[in-house]
């Protein structure tokens, strides 16, 4: 979206919930909706007190952690399974 543009209600919801309730990481959300990260930022920021607003974000840190620790884990995996010659 372009600078300055109003941004949809409906729009504005989804994105809000795609960060708060399924985890994805705030910079990721504004790519995929071409909205400025700091706008949605700034939503966050209103819709919620400072000490929910850190655990959201606490919480989206945490399972970006876990999912490098996944890929980490499966790569080991692989290595130890593959057959040595």
């Amino acid at each position: 979206m372009a600078t300055g543009t109003p941004i949809d209600p409906a729009i504005k919801s989804e994105i809000l919930q795609k960060v708060r309730e399924e985890g994805l990481s705030v910079y990721k959300t504004a790519q995929i909706y071409n909205v400025n990260y700091r706008t949605i930022y700034g939503w966050i920021k209103k819709q919620v007190d400072g000490k929910d607003r850190n655990l959201i974000l606490k919480n989206n840190r945490l399972k970006k952690e876990l999912d490098t620790a996944y890929r980490i884990i499966g790569r080991l995996t692989a290595e130890v399974q593959r057959p040595k010659g």
